[in-house]
């Protein structure tokens, strides 16, 4: 099994040209499927542990698989038993089928085992599975100690992650050759349980990914305040936002932030090394500003307006988040010359974007390609799209990042990490991480001011 950072993540279609492409070459479909299925039966048979397997296979290339998986465990002389929605369809599937010297159940009348193999139906579904089947589905799934499923839970769709039905959730996902959208898009990343990367020797290749451990920028012998990054983060009428997103910056490894806002003088404002001014328009022009922070607690008025078109006039680069993006006009965002990293959650997303439509990946490509900008599509399963196509795909969100102010945290990492010299989707992909680390460091019911200092630990 292979660790799923930084894998390449495909379609439906893709997957299908890479298996193409080896049959093109030479290799026979069944010995792709052996492949599959002896991969799969090796990793069942250690989380097995010797418990009795029912394998459920479908009528396609998913059940082939499924037979493979039985007809290995058979030879190896371990409990197994396999039921069936019926005949296989496919060349490869029937093949497969000739390998199981063993009954074959009705998926109807079958009974439960500790361990339930679900390879009913993989990639490429585009409709929920039939009444009989769902509900021969779940009740099995709900017997089982350790449920596992080939490649994708039956009931999901590969390229958007949508649940057509009722879909049991799984202990574990093996997916075979390459990881899909579904694997890390909601909601059914939700019901995948742990997923585990197969390699079935299929090279793929596309221009999407997941998330990785970035290499983060590093002071040296020769480093000052400036050119560590210096961060400016431009508040408006709620500053406690504008506040974490300055410390975010400070604690990711920013040399020098300042927090510009209409009432910098604060009482015994934290922490005391961020630099606190007056807003003034000119301020932004600054050449030694790296990245210029704007849309925490910034407001709607004529004011904030007035401070989005200096720093969009400044030409600098931006990371743009929360009130920010309410205001701004998409298409007005391809005239700033600068880089620029957008950070919307979904209810912003709609606002700016319309109506997204389709698999979250796809509308963020888009939404990317008509700003000119990255795009840091924020959520459970955040994805970041370039203008160029390129799309990270991050794996599930700790769920207690769910309260205020840990996206103004996640920006003010960005706009670190934007300032010490990263281009815009290595910024916003080192940003993400490290919020993601940070959270995974304060455990449970934190609030983002804990996220906010936690960045400097994920740095050490």
């Amino acid at each position: 099994m292979i660790p799923i950072d930084g894998q390449p993540v495909l379609t439906a279609e893709q997957m299908r040209t890479a298996e193409q492409r080896l049959f093109d070459n030479g290799l026979a479909p069944t010995k792709l499927m052996q492949r599959a299925g002896e991969a799969v039966a090796r990793s069942v048979a250690r989380l097995a542990a010797g418990r009795a397997v029912l394998v459920l296979c479908g009528p396609g290339n998913n059940g082939g698989d499924g037979y493979v998986v039985a007809a290995t465990f058979q030879r190896l002389g371990l409990p197994v038993r396999v039921a069936a929605t019926g005949a296989p369809r496919t060349d490869s599937a029937v093949w497969a089928r000739g390998l199981w010297n063993g009954p074959v159940e009705s998926l109807d009348a079958t009974e439960p085992a500790p361990v339930l193999i679900d390879a009913l139906f993989g990639i490429g579904l585009t409709r929920a599975l039939d009444a009989s089947v769902q509900a021969g589905l779940s009740r099995l799934a709900a017997a089982a100690t350790l449920r596992i499923a080939v490649d994708l839970p039956s009931g999901v769709g590969s390229d958007d992650g949508h649940l057509f039905g009722d879909t049991p959730r799984f202990d574990v996902t093996l997916a075979l050759g390459a990881l899909k959208p579904a694997h890390l898009l909601q909601p059914s990343a939700s019901i995948m349980g742990a997923v585990r990367l197969l390699d079935i020797g299929v090279p793929a290749n596309g221009r999407s990914r997941v998330l990785i451990r970035p290499t983060l920028p590093e002071p040296d012998a020769t480093s000052h305040k400036y050119s560590r990054g210096m961060v400016a983060i431009v508040a408006g009428s709620m500053s406690g936002a504008s506040e974490l997103a300055a410390t975010a910056a400070a604690r990711a490894g920013a040399g020098y932030v300042l927090h510009l806002s209409d009432a910098p003088q604060q009482a015994g404002a934290h922490p005391h090394a961020i630099v606190r001014r007056a807003f003034q328009a000119d301020t932004l022009m600054d050449d030694r500003i790296g990245a210029i922070v704007i849309g925490p607690g910034l407001g709607r008025d004529e004011g904030a307006r007035a401070k989005l078109g200096a720093a969009l006039g400044s030409g600098r680069p931006l990371v743009i988040d929360g009130d920010a993006l309410r205001l701004v006009d998409a298409e007005a965002l391809r005239t700033h010359i600068g880089p620029k990293i957008l950070t919307p959650h979904g209810g912003e997303f709609t606002h700016l974007f319309g109506d997204k439509g389709g698999a979250k990946t796809d509308a963020t490509r888009r939404a990317a390609k008509r700003t000119g900008a990255v795009v840091v599509h924020k959520g459970a399963d955040t994805v970041i799209a370039a203008p160029n196509g390129r799309t990270i795909l991050c794996p599930e969100a700790n769920s207690w990042l769910s309260t205020a102010g840990t996206g103004d945290v996640l920006a003010g990492a960005i706009g670190a990490m934007l300032a010490a010299g990263l281009e815009p989707l290595a910024a916003a992909e080192a940003g993400v991480w490290l919020h993601g680390q940070a959270a995974r460091r304060c455990g449970r019911a934190f609030i983002a001011d804990d996220l906010a200092d936690a960045l400097s630990a994920v740095r050490g």
